[in-house]
């Protein structure tokens, strides 16, 4: 009838309507590092603008991927005489293992999808490596430079190398397409937490005797 009030809409339709403050500030926030992250992709392939520095990024891309550190670092274990340094090399094996498959763990949660302009060409993948978050390279640089500045006694032109290495990795990785810059950042804070998970159950020979009978 003429001068009723209107019918209230739906909830639903009233959500749609009003959107909340936060949901527009995480979609524009995603937006951002979507344009942003593929500005900067400018290695992501032989024709981007800095496409003939892809090959030095990919050196790069290989000295932060986890095999060669999984294998350097049972290498050493093998080989070393001293057990102060078994001790720091298990412990160093511990922390990449954790790393793997913390960060296995979250892209199998998250599954958010890699760029649209990354090649898929990347060095020895797994499955839950076609998600992007978080990347796993800036995790396990956060994670290993904070293991070295603590349990290796360096030259300090050496330490600042180590920074330079764990920073240059993590930005190599929106420079080739790999990631987005999100990814990166929560990457690095990630690594950056799991150093102090490794610190909280470091492995001793009176803490895990039987991993060091192995040795």
């Amino acid at each position: 009838p003429a001068g009723a009030a209107a019918a209230p809409l739906p909830e639903e339709d009233c959500m749609k309507l009003n959107p909340s403050f936060v949901g527009i500030a995480l979609s524009s926030l995603l937006a951002i590092d979507l344009w942003a992250s593929k500005r900067l992709g400018v290695c992501a392939g032989d024709g981007s603008a800095w496409g003939s520095a892809r090959p030095l990024m990919k050196v790069i891309e290989v000295s932060g991927h986890g095999i060669p550190w999984l294998l350097g670092t049972f290498y050493g274990l093998c080989q070393s005489d001293s057990s102060a340094a078994r001790e720091v090399l298990l412990n160093l094996l511990f922390a990449l293992l954790l790393d793997l498959v913390m960060v296995a763990v979250v892209k199998g949660l998250v599954k958010r999808p890699r760029p649209t302009h990354n090649k898929m060409d990347m060095f020895v993948t797994i499955s839950v490596d076609k998600y992007s978050f978080p990347s796993g390279h800036a995790t396990r640089a956060a994670l290993v430079c904070r293991f070295v500045l603590r349990h290796l006694v360096l030259a300090i032109p050496l330490r600042v190398l180590v920074v330079l290495w764990a920073l240059i990795v993590s930005i190599s990785r929106v420079m080739l397409g790999r990631h987005n810059m999100t990814d990166v950042l929560f990457g690095l804070l990630l690594g950056y937490a799991l150093y102090g998970v490794v610190e909280h159950c470091w492995l001793s020979p009176a803490t895990a005797p039987a991993l060091f009978a192995l040795w």
